[in-house]
């Protein structure tokens, strides 16, 4: 019986496949992926896929489903099992690998599951993931008769993430919150590797997430680790998301790290070896950091937002370090130029060790600014880009000092505001910084003005925070 497949279209996004279980994604769908990715495995000249998946509950019939079809298209499928989605990377990346998909929904809710996938060493992402859905409505794959195999990819994982600790045999007492995420199994044998005291909170994969979403961007999901690392006189506190590409930070007083603040002191550890070296953060983050790698010798760099569209301008700029907002780091440094939460902790962990002061010490010594948090709202997904072309005309007509690598971000005395179109929802995303807050109203202004001339009402900013 030939092939043919329809997805539901709100699956098919910019970097991943993603999608609610039983409404918009299915069972069939991971059968489908499976038997396009194969055939465009394929047509590269390639015939060996590796695939992984997340604690979720409906993980392993999705990745069961991914294997049939990627056999079905004529594959070599080798299956490394549970784990993080680093850990199918370094699978990819170290072993004779032609492809890779991970089943991971990520940070989303328990009902929710997708796919991160990667062709050869590169991400698999933007147009080549709509052509997906062209390839299964039209039934245009190959077939094939594949097979499978299982890896255990583990052991050699964690002894690669141990071999680049450098904080030498300072003990520090490190809290470790896995959120009940993916990285779980691994997480136990990494750090009794480690000189120290450790703590781990929630170990267990569990793809309901009792304690807490996992997602270590938003505060209210790191309260238990920042409880449990002033009960305990930590030197820090460590989170992951719920597939450890994205890691979440705070220091020794309980104080959250963001993202940009997270990057600034690896950049600066980074930039001592590779003096003069391309830092890449997306244009979310704030410019202290942009100055902070300027000042430590280094050449920032601002690129669009998106794990994917970072790895790929990485490479393209020989970059050893980036980092976004959403807690993605990347290092090519040592590394293979993927995003791992764990080894960015490891890293993080060493830099620390090697330090006279505390964390806090560092973050309190960074330039105070006050900004709003991302601030999110609906928007047509057709009108949402137009908004963007009529702001830019605008501005541009006078004359302001706008960047547009993603969307517009408008530099003033004050500070900057940044509106940009979600390449994943239908909304904007929104976000101002200031030398003081009566210099963030006037941000917040000029941005509302700009929605207004746009037809659009303000958006809410009341969760705007001083510090960051």
């Amino acid at each position: 019986m030939a092939f043919q497949h329809n997805f539901d279209p709100t699956v098919l996004r910019e970097y991943d496949i993603r999608g609610i279980v039983g409404k918009t994604l299915h069972v069939e769908d991971a059968f489908a992926i499976g038997r396009c990715f194969a055939s465009v495995v394929a047509h590269a000249g390639g015939k060996t896929v590796a695939t992984g998946y997340d604690g979720r509950l409906s993980s392993p019939a999705m990745e069961a489903a991914l294997v049939d079809g990627l056999i079905a298209g004529g594959m070599a499928v080798t299956r490394i099992g549970c784990g993080p989605t680093p850990m199918l990377y370094y699978a990819a990346t170290t072993l004779p690998t032609d492809g890779a998909i991970m089943v991971t929904g990520s940070h989303n809710p328990p009902d929710y599951n997708g796919f991160k996938m990667m062709l050869g060493r590169k991400p698999f992402f933007g147009a080549d993931i709509l052509a997906i859905g062209t390839m299964a409505r039209e039934g245009d794959v190959v077939d094939g008769v594949g097979s499978q195999r299982s890896a255990d990819v583990s052991a050699a994982y964690i002894a690669r993430l141990l071999q680049d600790w450098d904080g030498g045999t300072r003990a520090l007492k490190v809290v470790w919150d896995n959120g009940n995420g993916s990285a779980g199994d691994v997480l136990g044998p990494m750090v009794a590797g480690l000189p120290g005291t450790h703590y781990i909170l929630n170990g267990t994969i569990d793809g309901t997430f009792p304690a807490h979403h996992p997602d270590p961007t938003v505060p209210k999901n790191l309260e238990q680790l920042i409880a449990r690392v002033r009960a305990e006189g930590a030197d820090l506190g460590i989170a992951f998301d719920g597939d450890a590409d994205r890691i979440g930070v705070v220091d020794d007083t309980g104080e959250i790290l963001f993202g940009d603040q997270i990057l600034i002191i690896l950049a600066r550890d980074v930039l001592k070896t590779h003096p003069g070296a391309t830092i890449i953060a997306d244009v979310k983050a704030s410019q202290i950091l942009f100055d902070e790698i300027t000042r430590a010798g280094g050449t920032p760099k601002m690129w669009k937002t998106g794990h994917s569209l970072i790895k790929s301008e990485m490479a393209a700029s020989g970059s050893p370090l980036a980092g976004e907002m959403s807690g993605h780091v990347f290092f090519a440094d040592k590394w293979y130029g993927f995003d791992d939460a764990l080894y960015a902790g490891i890293r993080l962990l060493g830099i620390i060790a090697r330090m006279e002061g505390k964390l806090s010490a560092v973050r309190k010594a960074l330039p105070q600014v006050v900004n709003t948090p991302e601030v999110r709202f609906d928007c047509d997904d057709v009108r949402k880009f137009q908004v963007i072309t009529e702001v830019a005309a605008r501005l541009r007509s006078a004359g302001a000092d706008v960047s547009d690598i993603d969307g517009v971000r408008v530099n003033t005395t004050d500070g900057w505001w940044l509106l940009r179109a979600s390449n994943t929802q239908a909304v904007l995303v929104s976000r101002a910084e200031a030398q003081d807050a009566a210099g963030l109203e006037r941000l917040k202004a000029a941005l509302i003005a700009q929605l207004a001339a746009s037809g659009l009402s303000a958006p809410d900013f009341s969760g705007s925070h001083a510090g960051h």
